[in-house]
């Protein structure tokens, strides 16, 4: 029952959970910072195994034994918590004495962070300071598991460190289980949170066990450790789902700092690891507990609980009947033994026959059609469907080259002139085969056989040693192999029937006949080097054309330059003689006058792009020298001198 201040402040003293609150608080604080250290440190451990063996089971066994304890440390503290207010309860702090200050003359800045700061302590003062941290332990168990949850991981051997580490687990869990005793054995008078604090410690120490189990029995052959080691987490995952839960519903309760508060970290996962389990009655207390609800008092609940071993015995006798119920599929037969000793074989259809383990019924195909081939390799890879669009697959590789996993290395007979050999020849023989129809074949298939596809197999391979010692190549590859299907499908059939195997063999198909692959590749080699030599004779025949092609090239041009220079001088010699000609006799026709008119040609082509100014001196009469305007002409730019400007008429 909680104590409200406002009614019975007065009667806490003499509460035995009150007067112990102090001693109570320093001892969950001792144990949750012990615990919180070895967490800490199994998360480093984890954070380095996980750096250094990203696939060891390692990380997530560290991480799922420090998520038992974050659990248990949050149950620890919240627990803390109430101790706490209990303490304040038996010894009230004086009110606090009120001073005033008068109000400085402050910035805009320094009121918006007072603002802020009362909004965050009453938001945090709503909230509570239990449910945030109870949230944080429960959000770092719940991440820490999730980064580790991997069952993938293969199986290692762990070494001598598992020893260790499991040493170490059992320690700590011997440990927390003393303390699980003592908090069990508390009277709820004076502790009443220590009866939920140990279900908490069950879950730590549940945690440690399964690991140290773990490590024990961890080998490279052994898969259930490393599984286990990972499932582990479950556990603490679960109980800090549920604390995540109630912080979060404790958000829409009420709280008042005159009632005593309830311990928050109570988990019904926690709850149910007891012995004997007793899931309807923890459920029971907490429908009493949390709303009243006294499923004693319901007349309904007490009669099905008289009515329920009835119930489940009828049940279970009906169930127990109905095992001798039968349903056969249509691809499909049924041999029924009773007493162990097969008396019918069923049809598809449901058959109706003595329950379980009295009368039981073995499955046998009904003519399903299956295809065998005689040889399949080790580790044969399953076949994934290659698009349409795409490039073919491997497998449909049907070249001499390669290798195929169906084929199957036989010695036939060889004559070469006078002399006898052997030759090896790669073929790929499949079987088309199915169960008899009849019932004896079914019973002869089911009770004869270990293995149906390797009997046919090993059948098959010895009628083809024997059949194929006294053929030749040219024989397989020519007329023997029209034959040659047929043959081998009666001979293994004739076999199988002698054993009594009750398999029906409906076809023999010969995929193909070549020589192995090896000899394939050498032919192929000797083809490779007698192309490459082909190819290497025509690259220098072409090397060698082109050198003649590029020098006859060069060879023509340069005569083609040659002629064309000696054309281009005996015409400028023609054209010189000619012109000499010419003047020669215009100079004999002509004289002097020829001569001059020569000069004057060439006084004007050499005077082209100059200003002249021819003055005569006949001008002006005998006396009066002719004037020469001097402004309509530039001086040249000389800066030394000084620039003088002529007058009119100063010049003559």
């Amino acid at each position: 029952m909680q104590v409200d201040l406002e009614v019975e402040g007065a009667a806490v003293a003499g509460l035995p959970r009150f007067q112990q609150a102090v001693f109570q608080g320093r001892r969950l604080r001792q144990l949750a910072i012990g615990l919180g250290a070895l967490a800490a440190t199994g998360l480093v451990l984890a954070f380095f195994a996980g750096l250094f063996a990203s696939q060891s089971f390692w990380p997530a066994l560290l991480v799922n034994q420090s998520a038992g304890l974050l659990v248990l440390i949050a149950g620890l503290q919240s627990a803390w918590w109430v101790t706490q207010w209990r303490a304040r309860a038996m010894n009230p702090p004086a009110p606090p004495v009120e001073i005033e200050v008068a109000d400085a003359a402050v910035g805009w800045y320094e009121q918006l962070l007072e603002r802020i700061g009362q909004r965050s302590t009453r938001m945090l003062a709503q909230i509570g300071a239990p449910t945030l941290w109870l949230g944080g332990w429960a959000l770092l168990a719940l991440f820490s598991i999730n980064q580790v949850w991997n069952l993938a991981l293969p199986p290692a051997a762990p070494g001598f460190s598992a020893n260790v580490g499991a040493a170490l687990s059992l320690l700590l869990a011997f440990g927390l289980l003393v303390v699980e005793r003592q908090l069990a054995q508390e009277n709820v008078a004076q502790w009443p949170e220590a009866g939920q604090l140990a279900q908490l410690t069950r879950v730590a120490i549940i945690s440690l066990v399964l690991s140290a189990l773990c490590l024990l029995f961890g080998s490279e052959v052994s898969v259930w450790p490393v599984r286990l080691a990972v499932l582990i987490g479950l556990l603490p995952g679960l109980v800090a789902v549920e604390l995540l839960l109630r912080a979060v519903l404790s958000l829409f309760s009420p709280r008042r700092e005159q009632l005593e508060p309830a311990l928050l970290a109570r988990s019904f996962v926690a709850d149910m690891l007891r012995w004997p389990p007793q899931p309807l009655l923890a459920l029971q207390h907490e429908l009493h507990n949390r709303f009243g609800i006294d499923l004693r008092q319901i007349w309904a609940f007490t009669y099905m609980r008289r009515a329920f071993v009835p119930v489940l015995a009828v049940v279970a006798i009906v169930g127990w009947s109905l095992t001798g119920i039968h349903e056969i599929p249509l691809q499909g037969r049924g041999i029924y033994e009773r007493f162990g000793k097969p008396v019918e074989v069923f049809g598809p259809g449901l058959h109706a026959g003595l329950p379980w383990p009295l009368g039981r019924v073995l499955r046998v195909e009904n003519g399903v059609v299956h295809e065998l081939a005689t040889s399949v390799g080790e580790a044969a890879a399953p076949i994934a469907a290659a698009p349409a669009e795409g490039p073919a697959p491997a497998v449909a590789n049907r070249l001499w080259d390669a290798s195929h996993v169906n084929d199957k290395s036989q010695v036939i007979a060889s004559s070469r002139a006078d002399r006898q050999s052997f030759q090896i020849v790669n073929m790929d023989v499949r079987f088309v085969y199915r169960i008899g129809l009849t019932d004896q074949a079914a019973m002869a298939a089911t009770y004869n056989n270990a293995d149906v596809p390797t009997l046919i197999r090993s059948t098959a391979s010895r009628i083809l040693v024997h059949d194929f010692a006294s053929r030749t190549l040219d024989g397989l590859l020519g007329e023997d192999r029209v034959g040659l299907a047929d043959e081998i499908g009666r001979a293994v059939q004739a076999d199988l029937q002698t054993l009594g195997s009750g398999v029906e063999i409906l076809a023999t198909v010969v995929e193909a006949i070549h020589p192995p692959a090896g000899a394939a590749n050498a032919y192929h080699g000797v083809q490779a080097a007698q192309i490459g030599a082909q190819a290497l004779i025509s690259r220098e025949r072409g090397a060698a054309a082109e050198a003649t092609n590029q020098a006859q090239m060069q060879a023509s041009i340069a005569r083609d330059q040659a002629t064309a220079n000696a054309r281009e001088i005996n015409a400028a010699a023609q054209a010189a003689d000619l012109k000499f000609s010419a003047e020669q006799k215009a100079y004999a026709s002509a004289g002097q006058a020829f001569v001059l008119e020569q000069y004057f040609s060439q006084l004007s082509q050499g005077l082209a792009n100059t200003r002249l100014l021819v003055l005569d001196h006949r001008l002006g009469g005998s006396n009066n020298a002719p004037t020469i305007d001097l402004r309509t002409f530039t001086l040249p730019a000389d800066p030394a001198p000084a620039r003088q400007t002529a007058q009119p008429g100063a010049a003559k």
